[in-house]
C-alpha cells in the first residue's frame, strides 16, 4: 500500500491576489519535496454587518479552511496581506477561534512559516510577518524563517525577508513578482516541506 503523503497546508488571505500568488509558489516548494502535497486554504472575509455570514463555498479560489486541516497537516505557511503593520481582520478571526485546537495542542511540534505582501515597500512587510507569528508561537509550532544562504535576500530591491516571504505589489497592486520574490517563495515551501518531513521520520 502507497504511504500517504505529508500534507503541508497552505493558509491564506487575499483580497486582490497578491498573497494568493504567494501562497501557489510556497505550495509550488512544498510539492518539489518527495511525499510532499500542499493544501491551499483561504478564509472568508470579515463583514461589517454583524448578522452578514458568509458562503459555505468560495465562488472561486481556494476552499475555507477547516479545524480538520490544522489538525491534519505536518506543517503550516501562512499568508496575509499587510493592514496597518499587521495581519488582515479576517486572518486574525479564524485564528481567534482555534481556542480548542490550542487546548488539545493540535499543533504544536509542528513547522511553520508566514508570508505577507503590502502597497508600498515599507508598508510594514517585516511586522505583520511577525504578529503573523504569535499564534503559532501560542499553538507551540516550530517557526522558520529564510536564512542568507539564499543570495536573493542580499540582492533583492523588491520583497523578500528573512522573516518569511514577501512581495511589494505597489499601491494599485500592479507590480508583478519579481524574480527574487518567486525564487524565495518557492525556497520557503521547500524549507517548509522539508523540515516536516525530517520531523515526521519521512
Amino acid at each position: 500500500m502507497k504511504p500517504t503523503n505529508l500534507i503541508i497546508l497552505v493558509l491564506f488571505y487575499s483580497r486582490h491576489g497578491a498573497t494568493r500568488q504567494l501562497a501557489e509558489l510556497i505550495a509550488q516548494g512544498v510539492e518539489s519535496v518527495p511525499g510532499c502535497d500542499a493544501r491551499l486554504r483561504t478564509v472568508p472575509s470579515v463583514s461589517t454587518v454583524a448578522e452578514a455570514t458568509a458562503p459555505e463555498v468560495p465562488p472561486d479560489g481556494a476552499p475555507y479552511v477547516e479545524l480538520e486541516d490544522l489538525q491534519e497537516c505536518a506543517g503550516l505557511a501562512l499568508g496575509s496581506p499587510t493592514r496597518f503593520g499587521n495581519m488582515a481582520a479576517a486572518m486574525k478571526y479564524f485564528w481567534d477561534g482555534t481556542a480548542s485546537d490550542w487546548l488539545a495542542g493540535s499543533l504544536s511540534g509542528k513547522p511553520a512559516c508566514v508570508f505577507t505582501s503590502t502597497g508600498s515597500l515599507h508598508g510594514g512587510q517585516e511586522s505583520t510577518l511577525l504578529s503573523m507569528m504569535i499564534p503559532l508561537f501560542h499553538h507551540g509550532m516550530l517557526v522558520m524563517g529564510l536564512p542568507y544562504t539564499h543570495p536573493e535576500l542580499m540582492t533583492t530591491s523588491t520583497g523578500g525577508s528573512p522573516y518569511g516571504a514577501t512581495h511589494w505589489s505597489g499601491i494599485d497592486g500592479d507590480k508583478a513578482l519579481s524574480d527574487d520574490e518567486k525564487r524565495l517563495a518557492i525556497a520557503l515551501g521547500r524549507r517548509l516541506a522539508e523540515s516536516a518531513a525530517k520531523l515526521a521520520g519521512a
